[in-house]
């Protein structure tokens, strides 16, 4: 197997999902994370023209930013049913601004209720930023 730069992984949690993320810097590991969730998930997207959206949000530190990236994505698709696999992002001091394109959700086999801060710390290591990320199922 290569020895990639960028990725995530299921790992085991007694009670809800986690999910080990990591990238070289910080908008690789929020890319991992959304992409991530939605595998998780088990989300599939529609095959039709992708649909764009823009944001910006601001966090107080990098893991507040990284809880508040993934719940932005839980909420657009719970509100409007749209799911992403394209990422435009930004990162400003912590202020993530990103241009989105997706499509509407499918099917998703499993409901992330919400993303949480248990035990999150994002880790430097030799091959970049690394996370655990829990969300409540």
């Amino acid at each position: 197997m290569d020895n990639p730069t960028a990725g995530y992984f299921e790992i085991e949690h007694t009670a809800d999902w986690a999910l080990t993320v990591f990238a070289p810097d910080l908008v690789g590991l929020l890319e991992q994370a959304a992409r991530g969730m939605y595998n998780l998930s088990c989300t599939v997207l529609q095959p039709i023209s992708h649909e764009v959206r823009t944001f910006s949000i601001e966090g107080y530190d990098s893991e507040h930013l990284l809880v508040k990236f993934l719940s932005e994505l839980l909420f657009i698709g719970e509100e409007e049913g749209l799911g992403f696999d394209g990422y435009e992002l930004l990162l400003t001091g912590l202020t993530l601004e990103g241009r989105l394109t997706g499509a509407p959700i499918e099917s998703q086999q499993k409901e992330i209720k919400a993303v949480t801060y248990h035990d999150l710390q994002i880790r430097s290591t030799t091959r970049g930023l690394e996370a655990t990320v829990v969300f409540d199922v």
